[in-house]
């Protein structure tokens, strides 16, 4: 397979072939303007139509040089550019005419002659033309979106699509006043060639402005973008026809208004340009490290007058060969930095990014190599752009391709836990309780309060865990509504105090651990060491469920005490926000300090 040329690689083709939908559409466009010029032929006749071509020619030619002027930097495609010149010389003018006339027809029956001339040049004409050019940009955001690169591209685009529209157009109105008067002909020229040949550049420029902005972008914002620049070149254009209908004076007016707007898009020009250099100078110097470029290829690349330098010092070392080299390898590099900007804003997909970066790179060391396989002349002066310095464009070993900025589109953040408010209010109400620490006890050494939060906090997610069918885990509203009642600090507990006789008694053998667990298993606590004290308190919600074995701590730095001491009653502090004593660990119930034991 031959390489492919430095233009088919720059342009994304996978050959050096036109593409057959480009062809297809040039065929098009060229039966629409064939059908155009044959309509002139067949009204005017053949020296009226040649003479008209001849006076349309130097606007059109001089207009299109400025077009491609503001597209030196980074030009656009060969074929692009012409097929939008041929659909404006040739569908928009046909589509245009053909409803143009139907909708004049229809007009002036209702309204009259006169009126009906002006509501079709003020209303129809500006919305039926805008909308047929506004259509190949259309076509260039569905089909060709990555080629527009900022608002100079739509800028050029939508300029050669009316230039050709205009050029074609003016031959009409060029015809009809030889036709006419053979003297009204030269204000027609003087007026549409000379003092306003940019009106429907102009006009078709916003609708290129919104398309910029749609392929440069991915918010919602991209469709209103699209329709806000057709309606302004809707009423540009209808500002210009209306005031044509009070002579010179409205036609001074309307030339005004289109003034200041071709000074704004001459502001928007330099600002984008001003935007292109600062992306050629933030997504280049990351490439230093591969070698690929050095900070003095990246400060040439970034002036118009250091690249014309460099080509121009290329073609006395090599010739013709070895600019064009040249020429080829500032526009990869860029391209490569246009690239990157399509991967900030996320407009391009990871795998098409990595193969036009691949591409582009290829680019570069094929025309560094065009340039080196070509016997230089003795050289005559050190590179203008580099002098002493190194330069990636003299690199002749490989490239560090792991020291390569690459494109990651960012991670999908977690979805958040399942009740987070639910967590934070139980560790909240957990550390006010504590005095202010954080899983403090009554003793004051830190551990968790609450099974759920000291499971997530100190298990191990390998260890299988046995589901618990405790009194708390049941109802925690219950126990934590429990735990937080204030009480006098020499109080006894609520719950040291049995609220049904029955409970008082000890525990009956129905309730005993099955078998397969020895009754040596039961806590000390669990029976009262006398019968004249109180009776003791219920079990803890770890020995509420006698079937379920004891288990291991969940943390083995944290020591779990086998056989629990009396229950300290903490008294009110001063600092202490919330009354009421520290629930500690469970334990055999004590009684109250200096009072005498039940008869």
């Amino acid at each position: 397979m031959p390489a492919l040329s430095p233009r088919s690689i720059l342009e994304g083709r996978s050959s050096d072939r036109v593409p057959l939908p480009f062809i297809i559409g040039l065929i098009g466009c060229g039966l629409c303007t064939l059908l155009a010029v044959a309509y002139y032929l067949l009204t005017g006749g053949v020296l009226s139509t040649v003479l008209s071509g001849l006076l349309a020619l130097p606007t059109v030619v001089v207009l299109v040089a400025l077009v491609l002027l503001m597209d030196r930097l980074e030009p656009e495609p060969r074929v692009n550019l012409l097929l939008a010149f041929a659909w404006g010389a040739g569908v928009a003018i046909v589509g245009s005419f053909l409803v143009n006339t139907l909708g004049g027809s229809l007009l002036h029956p209702v309204y009259g002659p006169e009126l009906g001339r002006v509501l079709t040049a003020s209303v129809i004409a500006p919305v039926v033309e805008e909308s047929f050019k506004g259509f190949f940009l259309l076509l260039m955001l569905w089909f060709r979106r990555f080629e527009i690169d900022g608002p100079t591209d739509g800028l050029v685009y939508a300029g050669l699509c009316a230039l050709g529209f205009a050029f074609v157009e003016n031959v009409l109105y060029y015809q009809t006043g030889l036709l006419e008067n053979g003297s009204a002909v030269a204000g027609t020229v003087l007026v549409r060639g000379v003092i306003a040949p940019l009106g429907h550049p102009i006009y078709t420029a916003m609708t290129g402005l919104g398309v910029a902005y749609a392929a440069h972008s991915r918010g919602s914002g991209r469709g209103f973008a699209v329709v806000g620049g057709w309606v302004a070149a809707v009423l540009l254009h209808a500002l210009w026809n209306f005031s044509s209908t009070f002579g010179y004076g409205g036609l001074a007016l309307a030339y005004l208004v289109e003034l200041g707007v071709l000074v704004a898009l001459v502001l928007v020009v330099i600002r984008d340009r001003q935007r292109l250099i600062g992306l050629i100078g933030t997504h280049l110097p990351p490439y230093i490290p591969s070698g690929l470029v050095h900070d003095v290829d990246v400060r040439m690349l970034a002036t118009m007058n250091g690249r014309r330098r460099a080509r121009t010092w290329a073609r006395m070392q090599a010739g013709l060969p070895g600019a064009r080299a040249m020429a080829d390898y500032q526009l990869a590099a860029t391209e490569l930095a246009l690239l990157h900007d399509h991967a900030t804003r996320a407009t391009i997909p990871v795998e098409l990014f990595h193969s036009r970066r691949d591409a582009i790179l290829g680019l570069m060391r094929v025309a560094r190599n065009a340039f080196f396989q070509r016997r230089p002349l003795p050289q005559v002066a050190p590179p203008p752009w580099a002098g002493t310095h190194q330069s990636g464009f003299f690199r002749t070993s490989e490239l560090a391709t792991t020291r390569m900025p690459v494109y990651r589109p960012a991670p999908t953040p977690p979805p958040p836990p399942p009740g987070p408010l639910a967590v934070l209010r139980t560790r909240k109400m957990r550390t006010v309780a504590s005095g202010g620490r954080p899983g403090a006890g009554a003793g004051g050494s830190p551990q968790p309060s609450d099974p759920e939060v000291r499971t997530a906090r100190y298990s191990n997610p390998l260890r299988p865990s046995t589901p618990r069918s405790d009194s708390r885990r049941a109802n925690p509203r219950s126990a934590s509504s429990q735990r937080s009642t204030p009480q006098p600090p020499n109080s006894p507990s609520p719950s040291s105090q049995p609220a049904n006789p029955q409970q008082s008694s000890p525990q009956s053998p129905s309730s005993q651990p099955p078998s397969s667990q020895p009754p040596s298993s039961q806590s000390p606590s669990s029976q009262s060491p006398n019968p004249h004290q109180s009776s003791p308190q219920p079990p803890s919600p770890q020995q509420s469920n006698p079937q379920q074995p004891n288990r291991p701590p969940s943390n083995p730095q944290q020591p779990v005490a086998q056989q629990p001491g009396p229950r300290r009653q903490n008294p009110r502090q001063p600092g202490d926000r919330r009354p009421g004593p520290q629930q500690g660990p469970p334990g055999p119930p004590t009684p109250p300090p200096n009072h005498p034991p039940r008869p």
